[in-house]
């Protein structure tokens, strides 16, 4: 069995909020895999389902992102899970937008959330780190995570939400590599090899077609004089 949990604030005030990616990529999931509803439980929201065959608990914990062990820390032991059954999908300012990474173990880097998991269930847990980019400044970062993606995210962060459902079941199996190949996919999709490169548009009256010129340089000083 494993525990997958998806850290965020709750409320529809914080739902579209660079700190609530965790929750999405935890509601894709149960999405598109047919997770059972969501029921309050672990002072947080449970689905269950199977990936590939593999028992996985989802948990958006509802404590507030400071105190997001808690849950988390209740879940593990109604379940007699281990910190390695544990991996947690949360936003990453380190990384640029449109970045993850799959990291075991190390520390929280500042993250409130993750501060809580070391107090509650020690740092031995499996983080993905979902990439929302930096505003510049460490002054800026609680109001910046604590506001909504911009317009311009929506697609890269469309596609990594797909790619993350897409590579589900590889997580729940421990293959990282196969998991961070398919959010790849989705991310930076191959080119097709039967793409036909694009036309040379024909010159418009404004633009003449270019000639090359093939006089010898002697023949061109000498029209110069003529």
């Amino acid at each position: 069995m494993k525990l997958f949990v998806g850290l965020g604030n709750p409320g529809a005030k914080y739902a579209q909020n660079r700190h609530n990616i965790g929750f999405m990529a935890v509601d894709r999931v149960a999405s598109d895999h047919g997770f059972a509803p969501w029921r309050g439980k672990f002072q947080g929201s449970v689905s269950e389902g199977k990936l590939d065959g593999e028992k996985v608990i989802l948990l958006k914990p509802e404590t507030f992102m400071n105190l997001s062990g808690q849950s988390v820390g209740e879940a593990m032991r109604f379940y007699k899970l281990t910190p390695a059954d544990v991996t947690v999908f949360h936003d990453e300012i380190d990384l640029a937008p449109g970045k993850l990474k799959v990291k075991q173990g190390g520390g929280h880097a500042g993250h409130n959330g993750l501060r809580s998991l070391h107090q509650h269930i020690t740092p031995e847990y499996q983080r993905v780190r979902m990439g929302v980019g930096h505003p510049g400044h460490k002054d800026a970062v609680p109001s910046y995570v604590l506001k909504d993606f911009a317009k311009a995210d929506q697609e890269w962060l469309d596609d990594m939400l797909r790619g993350i459902s897409d590579g589900a079941s590889h997580l729940a199996d421990g293959d990282i590599g196969r998991f961070q190949n398919a959010v790849a996919l989705r991310l930076n999709p191959p080119r097709s090899s039967t793409t036909s490169p694009k036309k040379q548009s024909a010159p418009t009256r404004s633009e003449p077609a270019q000639v090359e010129d093939t006089r010898s340089p002697l023949q061109r000083l000498v029209e110069k004089f003529r």
